[in-house]
């Protein structure tokens, strides 16, 4: 290879997915699901270019909104259920080819059913595969959750038989595990591919490949809708340092002092009922101030609320929670900075919680912004953790029970 190694990221995306419908551009954690596949391709030093492939019109417009090219769509015979990666990566090669006389000299594959990535692990993968002139390609592995020396066939005659054995070990699938050989799963995370191993040895791996060993806690492979509620729920409470797409996410603060609330939005719904007279009623939700009660106890992290409403209720649920308030709040972002200033409290150790366009001046004033499931599209994509709860359903009882859990080790 030449000394500038020319990396094709490449990111197959197709249309029909029927396990989840849209899946490739439904939103995960705020932002489409190839949205954290292109952030880690970009994100990267070493990636010179990145495509997506696919067969389907609005994936290939979302794809470019995030900074991905899309310079073909992908024929539909190359986009069934059962379509394999060799032909989809060897068309997408040809065409850039044929088409541009572009050639690069490793191919960087990252599936958009693996979102939760390490950062640094697209470089790590390539910088192993060039110290390694031998190798066809880098494959991301993690140490396996089950080991195979345990497993089991059922054979014809309904009798259990050892799936794999050792040679001069007797009975592998009674021997503690700590004394067998380690394995290792292939995840999603992770190709790293010679491009004369594609075009030549007609292989996505070759017959020399290389481990890229992962921290399991990154082991996401979204199949189903239950393995999309676990894998936002990893994302929302393991505090993981992974690529996101957009703002970099930040870590929650190793201590925090005060938490600040939006009210309508987050207290509630965001709806209001309005009667004959013009009165006002909104809904709230009863393990929220369980919930706030319990963090103040067990952490004494202080707790005020920033309302831009003038409304009696917001006074009446404040008061009944012990919660200092602020209504009538036209510029939150000043008025939290008289706040911080007065109650010499430093920003990095704030969390602020709000769920609409006003509430966005504030995030980055404090350490950590925290968005409930039903905030505006922006919110949630600008936020450090967009939380499961809508608000006004428990959001802030799940950011409480988060807190709580992790302050009061």
């Amino acid at each position: 290879m030449t000394s500038r190694v020319e990396v094709l990221a490449i990111i197959p995306a197709r249309g029909g997915s029927k396990s989840i419908p849209r899946k490739n551009i439904r939103e995960f954690a705020g932002h489409p699901l190839i949205a954290f596949s292109i952030a880690a391709a970009l994100q990267a030093e070493k990636v010179t270019r990145t495509i997506v492939s696919t067969d389907d019109q609005e994936i290939a417009e979302i794809s470019q909104q995030y900074g991905a090219e899309v310079p073909f769509l992908r024929p539909a015979d190359l986009s069934a259920d059962n379509t394999l990666d060799l032909p989809v990566f060897q068309h997408a090669l040809n065409w850039l080819a044929q088409e541009e006389n572009y050639h690069p000299d490793v191919v960087i594959h990252l599936r958009p059913t693996s979102p939760v990535r390490p950062r640094g692990c697209v470089d790590d993968a390539l910088a192993q595969l060039l110290d390694h002139p031998d190798a066809d390609s880098v494959r991301g592995v993690v140490i396996a959750s089950q080991n195979p020396y345990k497993m089991w066939q059922i054979n014809g005659q309904g009798r259990l038989v050892p799936l794999i054995t050792i040679e001069g070990m007797k009975e592998t699938y009674n021997v503690p595990r700590q004394d067998l050989p380690s394995v290792y799963w292939q995840t999603g995370h992770i190709d790293a591919i010679r491009t004369t191993t594609i075009l030549q040895k007609f292989s996505m791996s070759g017959d020399i490949i290389y481990p890229l060993i992962i921290d399991p806690r990154y082991t996401v492979d979204i199949d189903t809708l239950l393995d999309w509620q676990q894998a936002e729920r990893l994302v929302r409470s393991s505090n993981l340092d992974m690529v996101f797409p957009g703002i970099a996410k930040r870590r929650l603060p190793e201590k925090v002092e005060l938490l600040v609330l939006d009210f309508d939005g987050v207290f509630t719904d965001d709806r209001v009922w309005v009667d004959e007279t013009g009165r006002e009623m909104i809904a709230a939700n009863r393990g929220d101030g369980l919930g706030l009660r319990l963090l103040r106890e067990l952490t004494g992290i202080k707790i005020i609320v920033l309302s831009r409403e003038v409304n009696p209720v917001v006074a009446v649920r404040c008061e009944k929670l012990s919660l200092p308030y602020f209504q009538g709040v036209k510029d939150k972002a000043a008025v939290l900075t008289e706040y911080l200033k007065k109650e010499n409290i430093d920003p990095q150790r704030v969390i602020y919680v709000g769920n609409d366009i006003i509430d966005l001046p504030c995030f980055p004033m404090v350490a950590y912004a925290v968005a409930p499931a039903n905030s505006h599209l922006t919110v949630r994509r600008s936020a450090d953790l967009v939380l499961e709860k809508a608000g006004g359903d428990g959001a802030i009882r799940e950011l409480c029970d988060l807190l709580v859990e992790h302050y009061s080790h």
